[in-house]
């Protein structure tokens, strides 16, 4: 059994658990709203066109569901020993190479999948991720086209098991659902309909997986995987890699649900640790056949690009 981390403060898991689900609710009301061009709720302003003088939709969308979300957790816990990153906030929070001081971290993304909400597959999510010590130990994924909402805690924070479920926006709840395919030949993967290039397409052939699925964030990806629909997801950065506020929200759900998430090389992903971007050969999957595909996709891009870091 890990150790047990309570939150600090005094703040209790449960009520922390109502608070998150009060908040993202209203963060996809509020993208929803933006979303199909309707007046947005909770005093926030129309969006303005790019033409009108404004930001567009996208950019109102996240810089509202951004101070909900801020002012939310501020609103509810003000006495809290913890600190609050936001994607949207990061430029004027952090500076290169040196972490944020903080044991407790929030890393919130309130627009993960900004081309799908914009190109309206419904794909897009919202993330909030509990950081101690730099390891996710709460995760939320919103799905507000889809009206799921992922909750994983782990062990160390609850104090008992780790667990992970589904609701919807009454508090009925659905279980994870892991497929039980193991063969590698059999696995279904989730991959990024815009992140591609010929190292990982070069990886895929290596693997000789089973089906992929194209879907847009990496929560909406990461769900799948939670639903049974896929088995993993492999993000292999090139030019540019996703950041803390991309990954730590999906692995916190799909590790406490029984899932795993790595390097791979068998690390774990860092955060808070100076460097936002989570480079790398990353594999989250369904955990069954996690070692086995690690060790192949090792073995692969050693040869594909060696001096490539895991």
């Amino acid at each position: 059994m890990p150790a047990h981390h309570p939150l600090p403060s005094g703040i209790a898991l449960e009520a922390l658990v109502v608070e998150l689900r009060r908040l993202s609710w209203g963060a996809a009301d509020i993208l929803l709203a933006y979303g199909r061009g309707d007046q947005p709720p909770y005093g926030f302003a129309p969006a303005l066109s790019v033409e009108e003088g404004g930001e567009g939709p996208v950019t109102a969308a996240d810089l509202a569901v951004n101070r909900w979300l801020l002012d939310g957790l501020a609103g509810a816990f003000p006495a809290a020993a913890w600190t609050v990153l936001s994607e949207e906030t990061a430029k004027e929070q952090l500076t290169p190479g040196e972490p944020l001081a903080a044991e407790w971290l929030w890393i919130l993304d309130p627009l993960d999948g900004t081309k799908d909400f914009l190109q309206g597959t419904g794909e897009y999510a919202v993330h909030l991720a509990l950081v101690h010590r730099g390891e996710p130990v709460l995760g939320v994924v919103l799905l507000p086209e889809m009206e799921e909402l992922w909750v994983g805690v782990m062990a160390s924070l609850s104090g008992g098991a780790s667990e992970a479920w589904c609701e919807n926006r009454v508090g009925d709840r659905q279980p994870v659902r892991f497929s039980a395919r193991r063969a590698l030949g059999e696995l279904v993967l989730v991959a990024s309909r815009n992140h591609r290039d010929q190292r990982l397409e070069q990886l895929l052939a290596a693997l000789a997986l089973g089906d992929t699925r194209a879907i847009g964030s990496v929560g909406g990806k990461v769900a799948t995987i939670l639903r049974g629909e896929t088995d993993l997801y492999i993000s292999l950065s090139g030019k540019s890699a996703p950041k803390d506020w991309d990954m730590a929200a999906p692995e916190a759900v799909l590790r406490a649900a029984g899932g795993a998430f790595s390097h791979a090389d068998g690390r774990p992903l860092a955060y808070n640790s100076g460097d936002v971007r989570q480079a790398g050969c990353l594999v989250a999957s369904h955990g069954l056949s996690h070692l086995e595909l690690c060790q192949k996709a090792a073995a692969a891009m050693a040869s594909i690009d060696p001096g490539f870091r895991l």
